[in-house]
């Protein structure tokens, strides 16, 4: 008797598992375009998606120098009343930068550039110090405080992006000081100027925080990924059916699967299709006549506002790529569990 039972049950799977045979085909015509409508933005309030790309570090005579320039926004008290003598050599004392062994990049000081900082240059008399600017800044005026015991000049290294312009500056003797202010098309540099018998600074330069600052932020924006919007909230698992057939061609912009949840049908494209190889859809209504259906592009995800009997997805204008979706018959029992 058990012999008998095993493959009788074994059948009525088999027969319970069996779909329905698929429709016969639809003539293209029998189809209508769906309308895409746009999806709203429902990701502007989100948090943007942490980044693995850490921020350059600076070194710590730039961090050094862009805290000096803080601290008058930074005080917590207020600062009480000076005479203007003294406020005027505590600011000047506060905003000065001296050179440092960490900005030395062989015979070069680099300083980091910090709006309405002043640069100390220590020249000496018979030695040219060079103030170079950076590559592609035009050089708009230079003023110097003293014209008659410093020599300024002016010239240009490089051609086309790599040009850059260099300030030169002499003292004809020891022991004197004095201001230079350079103009550009992008800033403006204030330097003080002393002349030493000895010691003097072969040459300076700039590095710019604020800019490499920007230029990581851009950068990590171009590598962080987009947000990816869910298909739809408060969808349940016991209510999808997966009971659809995909047939036609096989291109790279083939659905992976196509489900609905009895309201809604969504169609899942591969993880790596762009946006503009995305095919149109076209949907036959549920009567068998051509009825016109909304559809967004969720993701990788079409969302289509009404169930449909079929639809196609066709790209191109002469010999197209067609890809045809159809709906199984409903089935229950052990169907109905299992899927196709």
């Amino acid at each position: 008797m058990l012999r008998l039972t095993l493959p009788l049950t074994g059948l009525a799977l088999v027969a319970a598992c069996a779909s329905a045979p698929p429709p016969a085909d639809l003539a293209p015509d029998v189809f209508v375009a769906a309308a895409q409508i746009e999806e709203p933005d429902d990701a502007a309030g989100a948090a943007e998606p942490e980044s693995d790309l850490t921020p350059p570090s600076l070194p710590d005579t730039d961090l050094a120098s862009l805290t000096a320039q803080r601290r008058a926004v930074e005080r917590a008290a207020p600062i009480p009343d000076a005479p203007p003598e003294e406020a005027i050599r505590t600011g000047r004392a506060q905003a000065l930068i001296e050179p440092s062994l960490d900005g030395y990049v062989n015979a070069i000081q680099v300083y980091a550039y910090v709006e309405g900082a002043l640069y100390r240059l220590y020249a000496s008399p018979g030695q040219v110090s060079d103030i170079a600017l950076q590559a592609g800044e035009a050089l708009v005026s230079v003023s110097s405080g003293d014209t008659v015991r410093w020599v300024v000049g002016d010239t240009v290294s490089g051609a086309g992006p790599s040009r850059r312009a260099h300030v030169l500056v002499k003292p004809i003797s020891p022991g004197i000081r004095t201001n230079l202010m350079i103009a550009t098309d992008r800033r403006t540099y204030h330097l003080e100027l002393e002349s030493v018998a000895s010691g003097y600074m072969a040459a300076l330069s700039w590095r710019y925080p604020a800019e490499e600052l920007s230029r990581h932020a851009a950068r990590t924006a171009e590598a962080a990924p987009p947000p990816v919007a869910s298909v739809e909230r408060g969808l349940s698992v016991e209510g999808l059916n997966f009971d659809y057939a995909l047939s036609g061609d096989s291109p790279a912009w083939r659905p992976v699967r196509v489900f609905d949840d009895g309201r809604q049908v969504f169609i899942q494209m591969p993880a790596d299709i762009a946006a503009s190889e995305l095919p149109p859809l076209f949907v036959l209504g549920e009567g068998g006549a051509s009825e016109l259906v909304n559809y967004r592009v969720r993701g990788h995800y079409y969302v289509v506002d009404r169930l449909f009997q079929a639809a196609e997805l066709r790209l191109g204008q002469r010999r197209q790529t067609v890809v045809r979706i159809t709906r199984g018959a409903p089935r229950t029992g052990l169907a109905a569990w299992f899927g196709g």
